[in-house]
């Protein structure tokens, strides 16, 4: 009788130790599985998700359309309406691409199940990755439901499609990482409600959302170009109507630098666990 041979861990056929990612660099199934999570989080809300935001985007047209009448001059040689629909858009956006991240992480951690998100073996760029596709993909449903209305209100179309699609992106991937980074430092829905009507909703409303920042006065009109939400909202604009107070060269690489700049942060703050692990 022949005696059993060593095991080899070394050798080609043997199983991973533990710890050992068995799936090559990527984990493409876990990631495939966390976005879907996060798209299908929204989806079943669609109501609220996707419909809300067109009522309220409607709403605040129809608002200023009664406030101020047909006596409002043009706004940087646009009808008001026209000038007003993009930044709306945007504003839209940026609100739901924050609000999915954020919401998801908060949520996971209030009601103590992160532990399932952390728990399978994905990286922190997996994590990142996962939670932004909700966030891109409600921002870009939420886009094309009001960018629709709004060609069918103005009639007028898009002027510059690709910059529109590009500070979309841009706004989508900025306000989901700050939504995860928003989601990690919360430790209950109070915290997170504070960031988003103290933070979120300022910035966005006064970002040249309803106005021109060339009517500000200084130092106003100089603090607004060091706000990053003010270049997606012009960007917007001036890929819809192809009028915007800066450069939408200068603006795309600031929103750039600063999506870099959140996104590694929020890489960092997954791949340590801060704030989510014991």
């Amino acid at each position: 009788m022949t005696a059993p041979t060593k095991f080899d861990p070394q050798a080609p056929s043997a199983a991973p130790a533990m710890g050992v990612r068995r799936f090559g660099r990527v984990n493409w199934l876990g990631l495939r599985t966390l976005a879907r999570r996060e798209v299908m989080r929204f989806m079943a809300v669609w109501q609220q998700t996707i419909f809300a935001p067109l009522m309220t985007a409607g709403l605040f047209v129809m608002i200023f359309s009664l406030a101020l009448g047909q006596g409002r001059g043009q706004v940087m040689g646009l009808p008001y309406l026209v000038f007003l629909g993009p930044g709306i858009l945007m504003m839209t956006v940026i609100q739901n691409a924050f609000a999915n991240t954020s919401s998801s992480i908060t949520a996971a951690k209030v009601q103590g199940n992160i532990i399932d998100t952390l728990m399978p073996p994905l990286s922190a760029g997996e994590l990142l990755a996962g939670y932004l596709a909700g966030s891109v993909v409600r921002a870009g449903l939420v886009a094309v439901v009001i960018g629709t209305g709004m060609v069918l209100v103005t009639g007028r179309g898009i002027a510059h499609p690709g910059w529109t699609v590009l500070f979309i992106l841009l706004a989508a991937l900025m306000l989901g990482g700050l939504g995860i980074l928003a989601g990690i430092m919360a430790q209950k829905f109070d915290q997170m409600a504070a960031i988003t009507n103290f933070v979120i909703t300022p910035l966005s409303f006064l970002s040249g959302t309803f106005y021109s920042v060339q009517a500000l006065p200084e130092p106003f009109n100089t603090l607004s170009h060091w706000n990053p939400i003010f270049y997606l909202i012009d960007g917007a604009r001036y890929g819809v109507t192809g009028v915007s107070d800066a450069p939408a060269w200068r603006g795309a690489l600031i929103c750039a630098g600063v999506v870099a700049a959140v996104l590694w942060l929020a890489w960092r703050w997954l791949k340590t666990g801060y704030r989510m692990k014991p």
